[in-house]
């Protein structure tokens, strides 16, 4: 089902997406990649339906943190072999650069669509997080895992670049550059006692408590100042490219914006009485 782009259409309390799960409860929107007997990999179409999503949530007032996880003791196995491998090698062999491009492309909108919608994203993973699946947890804001994780961007391992989807961009940021080059020049696995140690993951959980503290961090962010958190999340994407001058003053900016907010003056006022704010993202 395609979302509506029409802000007035978007009921996310009705929205059935075809290629996952889709669960909105109290501001908290759980996507859960849902086919578990082959470690939730992608396809074609849930590339983008999943793109097609977080492109929407900019127009979702209701969804105001999102939590992204995968059915069954996985996260995500990556692009599926023999739907989306196999399709690719045989646009190669017929010599499809167009077609070969359109993916890469349709793929790379996925992690544009994922850093420009104003909530944030949060993952929550256990066992295998590989290749596309690494992304993912990659373009999300926090990454929550459990010491049986194994995180690999394997495009290596599979003749391929380790330039996927910005991971040459991103995941240095996350890491730093030599532990980023180290994974994406091997393509090796990193467990989740390493992804916590290298800054990767936020949090270390028990399997079973992975997604409800993923959850209950969401609806904690849910419940605050959500015009500020996309605010935050804004810039932290757009200063990447920026230097410290140009920094500050988008920040002097942001903030300005902010304190024209009634949250920014409920926050006064519950100080003022001693009381706990209530935020309505306004």
């Amino acid at each position: 089902m395609a979302l509506p782009q029409d802000r007035a259409r978007i009921d996310f309390s009705a929205y059935r997406p075809q290629h996952f799960l889709f669960a909105l409860s109290g501001g908290v929107a759980t996507v859960t990649l849902n086919r578990p007997e082959r470690k939730n990999p992608l396809t074609f179409e849930s590339y983008a339906e999943l793109r097609d999503l977080f492109r929407a949530l900019q127009y979702a007032d209701a969804v105001k943190t999102v939590v992204i996880t995968g059915a069954g003791g996985n996260f995500c196995s990556g692009g599926d072999v023999h739907e989306i491998i196999g399709p690719l090698v045989a646009m190669q062999r017929a010599g499809d650069t167009a077609g070969l491009l359109d993916f890469t492309r349709m793929t790379g909108d996925l992690v544009r669509a994922m850093r420009a919608c104003p909530q944030p994203i949060i993952a929550a993973i256990d066992g295998v997080c590989a290749g596309a699946g690494a992304i993912l947890s990659m373009a999300s804001d926090l990454r929550f895992g459990t010491a049986r994780a194994k995180v690999a961007f394997l495009f290596v391992r599979v003749g391929l670049a380790g330039a996927d989807m910005g991971a040459c961009n991103m995941l240095p940021r996350i890491i730093g550059a030599g532990r980023a080059a180290e994974l994406l020049f091997t393509g090796r696995s990193m467990d989740g006692t390493e992804a916590e140690r290298w800054g990767y993951f936020n949090r270390l959980c028990e399997p079973d408590a992975v997604l409800p503290q993923a959850q209950a961090l969401a609806a904690d962010l849910a419940s605050g100042p959500t015009f500020a958190h996309a605010m935050t999340k804004r810039c932290i994407h757009q200063e990447w490219s920026m230097d410290i001058d140009a920094a500050i003053e988008a920040e002097a900016q942001a903030q300005a914006i902010c304190m024209q907010t009634r949250d920014f003056g409920r926050a006064y006022e519950a100080f003022a009485n001693k009381q706990k704010p209530v935020f309505e993202g306004n």
